[in-house]
């Protein structure tokens, strides 16, 4: 690239000719590639060998020109509850980096009233941004930004949400399941839910599989369900609440990793050791899982696979291609925060 640069040029801007010439394409395959028109055309080997010779270079399209050319902005929208949530910031970091690799700008939005109506940001969104990706949210929610006729892509959100072009979510359904088949399987017959006090899609999912599951089992019940925010203190008073209740739960099973780290607290201020005489559940195996001690059983999340399933699913719609709904699989991840409950004598 540049072999003809002398000492003391200002490096050349890499174009499109550096990019085949590193792929060993030609710049028509490169074009095709980049402006995500190769299904078909190009094998993904090869188009995934195109955008890593961009991503090396450092390459990016002239995005004023192609704008011109295409009538769009190549700006899309993400819009989160908030953003002091590590699970937002990983599936944010997961869509800017698709964006990037398909010449695309990534504006961050969190709505001031968390999971409420979110106000459009801009004047007129359609005359600044191509699309919406929105997590954790309902599309009634975005109306001011969709009614625009912006196609909005919906994460970790109602799979039926009919205001959604398409939707990307976690199997939660399936994590509860699995955490809640794993106290059980350790024995637990009075269980807890510490319970966000969020009126969302994925919450609603996550108390109905608990409750479904614990159904299943003839001795075991659902003792309290005790609502909280989604704080560490919020998590502690609410599992302060819960344990000084009779009859005394043995799991605390919590919507979060947040609110399992408050329900440890709770836990050791009342002087009940964890796991031997309460044992603790999360859900989302942030960092925070491993930062409590002991370490916390939870549901893995693929917050950076939903960011970017969610980035292709939006390029898919702009294209004017239908994108299929996508259910992305989880794990549970047990760890020392649970064990069997304690004989009582």
């Amino acid at each position: 690239m540049n072999s003809s640069a002398r000492p003391g040029d200002v490096p050349a801007r890499p174009t499109s000719r550096d990019v085949a010439e590193r792929a060993g394409v030609s710049q028509a395959t490169v074009s095709l590639v980049l402006r995500e028109r190769w299904q078909g055309r190009v094998s993904p080997a090869r188009a995934e060998t195109v955008r890593a010779a961009a991503r090396e270079l450092g390459y990016r399209p002239n995005l004023a020109a192609r704008s011109l050319r295409l009538g769009r902005t190549r700006t899309a929208l993400v819009v989160v509850p908030a953003l002091s949530s590590e699970f937002f910031a990983v599936m944010y970091a997961g869509a800017a980096r698709v964006a990037a690799d398909h010449g695309f700008g990534v504006v961050l939005y969190p709505s001031p009233e968390g999971i409420g109506p979110a106000p459009d940001p801009f004047a007129h969104s359609g005359a600044t941004l191509d699309g919406v990706l929105a997590s954790s949210m309902a599309a009634p929610a975005l109306r001011s930004l969709s009614e625009g006729g912006l196609p909005l892509v919906m994460l970790d959100s109602e799979p039926r949400d009919p205001g959604a072009a398409a939707t990307v979510n976690p199997d939660i359904g399936d994590g509860m399941r699995q955490l809640a088949r794993h106290v059980l399987g350790l024995g637990h017959r009075r269980i807890a839910h510490i319970a966000a006090e969020v009126d969302s899609w994925t919450f609603r999912e996550r108390a109905r599989e608990l409750t479904r599951e614990v159904a299943r089992v003839p001795d075991a019940s659902l003792v309290r369900t005790e609502r909280a925010p989604l704080t560490v203190r919020g998590g502690l008073a609410a599992a302060e609440r819960a344990l000084t209740a009779l009859p005394r739960p043995t799991v605390l099973v919590c919507d979060d990793d947040v609110l399992a780290a408050g329900a440890c607290k709770a836990a050791r201020r009342l002087g009940l050791r964890v796991p031997t005489e309460v044992s603790v559940a999360g859900f989302g195996d942030t960092d925070l899982a491993t930062a409590v001690e002991p370490e916390l059983t939870t549901v893995r999340l693929p917050a950076a696979a939903m960011g970017e399933e969610g980035m292709h699913a939006l390029l898919t719609v702009l294209r004017g291609e239908p994108a299929p709904g996508t259910v992305l699989p989880v794990a549970l991840v047990p760890r020392g925060s649970t064990g069997p409950p304690a004989a009582e004598g």
